[in-house]
């Protein structure tokens, strides 16, 4: 009945090629009087979704998880990721060719440092890394012994047969009316910054950075509007957009023109030999601008300040406009969730939907909005065993068929005004007690967050023990953070708000953050639940300093029947009763009769 078109089911992995391929990088490495390569899962913005033609992780290993890294030596090599993808690795690589390592308990760094010998060349893409990134091996081959030498071309680009073309989407102009403020003011907002801070001026080598900038978007990226190029902005004078010309129709080149100067990405590095000829300061963002960038412009004389982002957070805190059009996101993903829930309860109990039926069926009640660009991300329809993979990915091979207990579905769209991300955990058949216990601690932990009132200045950091502890006071916890940020119209991570361990940047108004906390038994099932909420400033009786608290953003009903009611605070339940009368008031007259039916049942109160 649905049919996915922006996702794919299939199994890209390749991993039964890995020791051939393996094999060939090894003898290529020899000829180039090199002992080992690092492959990193990167390209030269470090994006965290990657075009086909920049998966040379996936081509070389076979492991297609989005977090990962290799290291390759002469006798052996490694595959590195988190306990996110950890039953991935294992899946989809040969144990023979690679070794599966968690990147956290052993760093590819502090790996390396043990396996390569004193005297060895390991051979890395300056284009591919960061400084940043590159600092632990720089002090892992000064205490080893063994040397860092840049190689380029990328070493498994010269084994790669076939290998897919670079993208080269369309670029779009991004409304302003949708974006709150005109890429002029954008732009002369940030040169007064420059100024002030005595900068010659600014290198965007992140994506988004420049699709927030000029205000427009691209399709470069997987599930992202993303044109990929570059941009320098100096403090004074036009910008220059490097970006392919291809991509630009003679109407947006004509926009683009007015605000900018317009050249193809080849030209970037003379642009930046001119300034560096000058010994001009410029600033680069350190998480994603390239050591190959960085180290060509100190080398020709120009000064690298790779310590601010000044975009990142003039982007994080949105625009009246762009909050307006997240709620209309919300409002209308809203809908298509709940119709797509009414129609999961019908279905699910006879026993014959699959975890792909079901992640289809969602994406089409997306599409019958009528405004869906795409899905946010690859939609996480997790059912039993599978659910207890926080990140697992639904294939033609792993494909399960939605019994008896419990199913998590974790999905979004991409809206022209807004990012949605939602997390819902449901029952099928009737749920055990211990299913219902824990999903009552992340019920109640993710109720903590959303009323969490704290003051100006405070960070995720400090907000992410609400989200955990009734977990922890039985014992319990989940393996990642609690929340992170979410673009308009663009990235569905975004920082550099977030709600976890390490979220050190002040929580500001305007800024879109996911509260999603979670529980996973292994080998059974899972549970998340996540709604989208805004920062927004907070009236306290008698406060002594600006306090800040969350509007709840996303709109969908929480499956009552996985709720332990006597585990409920009364201002718990209060929440979750209001919170559902929200949900019915808005929903109820966008959905169909049958739909209706189903949500006055769905959101009746506790």
């Amino acid at each position: 009945m649905f049919q996915a078109i922006h996702q794919a089911f299939t199994d890209k992995s390749e991993g039964e090629q890995g020791p051939k391929r393996l094999a060939a990088l090894r003898k290529l490495l020899k000829a180039r009087n090199l002992d080992g390569y690092l492959v990193a899962r990167a390209d030269e913005h470090q994006n965290e979704y990657l075009p086909a033609s920049e998966e040379r992780l996936a081509w070389l290993t076979g492991f297609t998880g989005s977090a990962g890294f290799a290291v390759v030596l002469p006798d052996i090599a490694a595959v590195f990721t988190d306990g996110r993808y950890t039953e991935q690795l294992l899946r989809q690589t040969v144990r023979t060719a690679f070794a599966a390592v968690s990147m956290i308990e052993d760093p590819p760094s502090a790996w390396l440092r043990r396996h390569a010998s004193p005297g060895m060349r390991i051979g890395y893409d300056p284009r591919r890394h960061t400084p940043l990134g590159l600092k632990r091996f720089r002090e892992a081959a000064a205490a080893g012994g063994f040397a860092l030498i840049p190689s380029e071309p990328n070493a498994v680009d010269a084994i790669w047969e076939n290998r897919p073309a670079a993208p080269s989407a369309a670029i779009s102009l991004h409304p302003a009316r949708l974006a709150g403020k005109n890429a002029v003011a954008k732009i002369r907002e940030l040169q007064t910054w420059l100024t002030n801070e005595k900068k010659v001026g600014l290198v965007i080598t992140d994506p988004t950075g420049i699709a927030w900038l000029f205000n427009i978007r691209g399709g470069d990226v997987p599930h992202m509007p993303l044109p990929i190029g570059y941009a320098v902005l100096p403090a004074k004078g036009k910008p220059t957009l490097f970006v392919d010309g291809r991509k630009l129709t003679d109407k947006v080149r004509a926009a683009l023109t007015e605000i900018a100067e317009i050249a193809e990405p080849i030209a970037l590095e003379a642009h930046l030999d001119q300034l560096a000829a000058s010994k001009a300061e410029l600033l680069f963002d350190q998480e994603s601008a390239s050591a190959a960038l960085i180290d060509r412009y100190e080398a020709k004389g120009g000064i690298a300040d790779a310590t601010v982002n000044p975009i990142q957070l003039r982007k994080a805190a949105k625009t009246a406009a762009e909050l307006d059009g997240a709620r209309a996101a919300q409002l209308r993903d809203g809908a298509a969730m709940a119709e797509f829930l009414c129609w999961f309860d019908a279905e699910a109990p006879k026993g014959k939907l699959t975890e792909i039926d079901a992640a289809s069926a969602l994406e089409g009640f997306r599409r019958a909005t009528g405004k869906l660009k795409d899905i946010s991300f690859d939609t996480i329809s997790a059912a039993g065993p599978n659910a207890a993979l926080p990140h697992y990915r639904v294939n033609d091979g792993s494909n399960r068929r939605i019994g008896k207990g419990i199913f998590l579905i974790d999905s979004g769209g991409q809206y022209l005004d807004g990012t949605t991300d939602i997390t819902r955990t449901l029952a099928v058949g009737k749920p055990n007690a211990e299913m219902m216990r824990r999903n009552t601690l992340v019920l109640k932990g993710m109720i903590a967050v959303s009323r969490a009132v704290f003051p100006k200045g405070a960070s995720g950091a400090q907000l992410d023990t609400l989200a955990r502890q009734f977990l922890w006071a039985e014992g319990l916890e989940f393996d990642h953070g609690t929340g992170h940020g979410v673009g308009s119209y663009l990235g569905v991570h975004e920082g550099p708000q977030r709600i976890s361990k390490l979220g050190t940047a002040a929580l500001e108004p305007g800024m879109i953050i996911s509260n999603e906390p979670g529980y996973y038994k292994p080998g059974h099932y899972g549970i998340r639940i996540e709604n989208l909420v805004i920062v927004q400033k907070v009236t306290v009786k008698g406060a002594e300093r600006e306090m800040h608290g969350f509007e709840t953003l996303t709109l969908c009903p929480i499956d009552r029947r996985l709720i332990e009611r006597k585990l409920l605070t009364k201002d718990e339940a209060a929440w979750l009763n209001v919170y559902h009368a929200r949900v019915l008031k808005a929903l109820s007259p966008l959905v169909g009769k049958t739909t209706k039916k189903w949500l006055k049942a769905a959101c009746a109160p506790l």
